[in-house]
């Protein structure tokens, strides 16, 4: 089996486990391919297998890899998911993080892990994404996200004002510091921060939470994710931020955004032992109640 490696520069604290990850793939007799710049960081503090390729961008992927193993935290796998973009190969994220909610794999289950993915003991958790179009270059080729479209007020000025259009009719107008449209993947991110719903995958929906509004009556809205949404700005400002994931530009109030379903999805890797409800329990504490043990 052919697997890839892809990580970012990270403390020595972690080395113990990626060098575990390494000797498991060794030990299951994987063809490992590894990041080009994550190779450069660790060749000199790691003992490497003796044969192995190196890749730098999504057209070395192309059939040439089964699944790419991510090294890190929740931004890691956001990382990863523009290398990989609509080549469909499966992705699965070992936590050197904090939280890992997308990471997954705690450090202790990294031996499990790899023994689960060398045998094919896994199921694909296909997860939808979102596409960003606008008036103006945005992102470069990485206009999708997996977990969320954001528009925000640059600095402490005054909040925004964002006009919302579903499918060219007028949805709302938001008075507030942002806007954000997540996937239900990233219904447990920053929109669930800002009192967003949790929306299980798979649910075919997006989700539009509004940053600090100041109407009593705005509250995040679920919308069928085959709307098409549109998104004009105004405010006292000149200067906006826009994210998509972990990728942020500036922008002002000439820009014209335009969000939708991604043609292509990504494909996570869950392994047979775990579900997305367990997850939700083991790592946000959800309808974690003492008065249930």
């Amino acid at each position: 089996m052919k697997i890839g490696i892809y990580g970012r520069d990270f403390n020595n604290t972690v080395l113990p486990y990626v060098q575990q990850v390494f000797d498991c793939l060794i030990e299951g007799n994987a063809e490992i391919l590894v990041y080009d710049k994550f190779c450069t960081f660790i060749s000199d503090k790691l003992f490497l297998p003796q044969q192995f390729t190196t890749f730098t961008s999504q057209e070395n992927l192309k059939n040439r890899l089964h699944i790419l193993v991510s090294l890190g935290g929740d931004g890691t796998m956001l990382d990863t998911v523009t290398l990989v973009k609509d080549t469909g190969i499966p992705i699965i994220g070992i936590n050197f993080g904090r939280l890992g909610f997308l990471a997954s794999i705690n450090k202790e289950g990294i031996k499990r892990a790899i023994n689960g993915i060398l045998n094919s003991q896994f199921t694909l958790d296909v997860r939808t994404m979102l596409e960003i179009n606008a008036n103006q270059t945005l992102f470069e080729n990485f206009n999708f996200a997996l977990n969320d479209f954001t528009i925000h007020k640059r600095d402490t000025s005054a909040m925004m004002l964002i006009h919302c259009y579903q499918d060219g009719e007028f949805l709302n107008s938001y008075w507030a510091d942002g806007l954000i449209v997540a996937t239900p993947t990233g219904s447990t991110a920053y929109s669930m921060s800002c009192g967003g719903p949790i929306v299980f995958p798979r649910s075919g929906n997006f989700i539009i939470t509004p940053i600090s509004p100041h109407n009593l009556n705005v509250r995040p809205v679920v919308l069928s994710d085959a709307s098409i949404l549109t998104f004009e700005i105004e405010g006292r400002s000149a200067k906006y931020l826009v994210s998509c994931d972990s990728r942020t530009e500036v922008v002002d109030n000439t820009i014209k955004l335009q969000i939708k379903r991604a043609s292509f999805n990504i494909n996570l890797i869950r392994l047979n032992n775990e579900s997305y409800l367990s997850t939700l329990r083991n790592k946000l504490l959800w309808g974690i109640d003492t008065r249930n043990y």
